[in-house]
């Protein structure tokens, strides 16, 4: 059975997830971990405050044990074959997903989203995903904070063992038997009232302290940083999410 069609088989694909959720668990239980500024998202947690948890794409593997356990979460996915084997990877976790891309389902994704913020519940987002560029931050997060009034807390992780892949967003492998480091921002706040000047403002602030706690972490763990993908001066990400809840084009999640 080829690759692919290992992909298309349903009984293949759940035994395949569930061992890269078992590959997760081994490698954080054979870990030694310290957390960097958590008591940042403890405090939102303790009060009850949803946020916006914002990683990028290539760091998404360890994220699950960033997030207290038994509070509710959901995390935005692509509609593409990968993004549905990565949610059912996460659900072992006790992650929900939804659905949503530049291509089909975003305004719905977008409700679903505030929604969500609205009843209590935290969002994740990779805001340099599906697609890149690599370490690059979309407007669409920052179009969700506006809308929701929900602040974006910054988290990675880094490892001292571990494999860099040659894809788009040099995708961080942890090796068991590793020492990691799982590292907190400050939360990030957009105006509801925020025009575009000040929205793309806050879009290149969050790009900024996300490469910033990135490259401490790598540093932490005696690497050197991952560097950002290149862009033509003046050059932004597209937005990934195309319409709001009122059909304007919102950006990206």
């Amino acid at each position: 059975m080829t690759g692919k069609h290992i992909l298309q088989n349903d009984l293949a694909l759940r035994f395949l997830c569930a061992l890269g959720a078992l590959y997760i668990r081994l490698c954080f239980a054979l870990g030694r971990w310290q957390v960097v500024n958590g008591h940042i998202p403890q405090r939102l947690w303790d009060e009850g405050t949803p946020f916006i948890l914002s990683f990028w794409h290539g760091r998404l593997l360890m994220m699950p044990y960033c997030w207290r356990k038994g509070v509710p979460i959901h995390t935005l996915i692509s509609q593409h074959r990968d993004g549905r084997i990565l949610a059912r990877m996460v659900s072992h976790f006790g992650v929900h997903t939804i659905e949503g891309s530049s291509s089909r389902g975003g305004g719905t994704a977008l409700r679903t989203i505030l929604a969500a913020l609205q009843t209590g519940e935290s969002i994740g987002i990779t805001p340099d995903g599906p697609r890149g560029p690599r370490m690059r931050a979309s407007s669409g997060i920052i179009s969700i904070a506006r809308l929701s009034g929900a602040p974006i807390l910054p988290a990675t992780f880094a490892v001292t063992r571990r494999r860099v892949l040659n894809s788009w967003d040099r995708f961080v492998l942890a090796w068991p038997l590793t020492h990691g480091v799982i590292a907190w921002g400050e939360p990030i706040t957009v105006a509801r009232d925020a025009d575009e000047a000040a929205q793309e403002a806050t879009r290149r602030n969050l790009e900024r302290r996300l490469n910033d706690i990135t490259a401490e972490a790598d540093r932490l763990c005696g690497h050197e940083e991952i560097k950002p993908a290149e862009i033509e001066a003046g050059e932004t990400k597209e937005p990934e999410e195309p319409v709001g809840p009122s059909g304007e084009r919102e950006g990206a999640a």
